[in-house]
């Protein structure tokens, strides 16, 4: 039996594996931080529903990812302090993040998530750690689907240059 046999937990992660996880859990823990700010600058009902549901999944990678690490004998970063409430009105106009900035944030966040959550899909050969982050791809894709309507919905999506006149076909 080889040491790749068996149960994939009980396997060595590689070391592409162990910094993609590492750095999955940091990335996480400073999402939360940074989504946390967010819902302070935000004004809009369904645009904190959406921050709150990504504050959320960032919280379970961090536990799941950070309980991977420790059981693998690597230490974590240390997750930041929780930031307090504040009221938008609170915060000076020319210092807040508009609503349909925070959008186009967490809309850039969500995909690049899902890249880097494929890219330690195609590196891993622990089946387990392959799947944690299949399954945190799929969540990341629902969330963006979510993010896209609503920013397609409140006239904050800003479009690339479209092809509205295609050009004519010429037979020959």
């Amino acid at each position: 039996m080889g040491i790749l046999n068996g149960n994939p937990k009980d396997e060595p992660m590689h070391y592409g594996e162990v910094f993609s996880v590492w750095q999955a859990s940091t990335v996480a823990k400073g999402a939360v931080s940074c989504y946390q700010a967010y819902l302070n600058h935000a004004g809009d009902k369904e645009l904190k529903k959406v921050l709150d549901a990504l504050i959320d999944e960032a919280k379970l990678e961090i536990k799941e990812l950070d309980a991977l690490l420790t059981d693998n004998g690597i230490a974590a970063t240390p997750v930041m302090p929780e930031r307090p409430s504040v009221k938008l009105e609170d915060i000076p106009v020319g210092a807040r993040f508009t609503d349909p900035e925070i959008s186009a944030k967490i809309a850039a966040d969500t995909s690049i998530g899902l890249v880097a959550c494929s890219q330690v899909m195609g590196q891993s050969i622990r089946e387990d750690i392959g799947a944690l982050f299949a399954k945190y791809h799929i969540t990341k894709t629902a969330l963006g689907l979510k993010i896209l309507e609503m920013s397609k919905d409140k006239g904050w999506l800003i479009p690339p240059p479209l092809q509205i006149k295609r050009p004519e076909t010429v037979n020959v």
